[in-house]
């Protein structure tokens, strides 16, 4: 994934895709002099190729973990048909009060999986 880094702004929704899974993230800050984006994790969301069981994609709450730090060129801003009908899911949550391990254990696999391999 490449884009410029000027195209991005606090508050922006951006997401990054690895496989059949999606992360999605709010852009909190990005310093162009260091090529580093502060990105705040809302959502993973896990979809499923089989369309024998339309199955709806999987979503976890990431909203009570921690920040960010890595290239904005790993993230595209996000498509607004394809997250907004996330974000009004996500809403009607109630944000998590403590980490949900198995969201976090999703987030840091995809992490080690997508992130860290694409920097190779």
């Amino acid at each position: 994934m490449t884009n410029s880094i000027c195209d991005f702004h606090p508050r922006q929704i951006v997401c990054t895709t690895h496989q059949a899974t999606h992360l999605y993230a709010e852009v909190i800050q990005v310093v162009e002099s260091r090529q580093i984006g502060w990105f705040r994790p809302l959502l993973l969301v896990e979809f499923f190729d089989d369309e024998q069981l339309s199955l709806s994609p999987t979503l976890l709450d990431l909203r009570s973990g921690a920040d960010l730090l890595c290239p904005p060129s790993l993230f595209r801003p996000a498509i607004d048909t394809e997250v907004i009908p996330l974000l009004m899911q996500l809403s009607a949550w109630e944000p998590p009060l403590e980490h949900d391990p198995v969201a976090f254990k999703r987030l840091h696999q995809f992490i080690q999986q997508a992130l860290l391999l694409d920097e190779k």
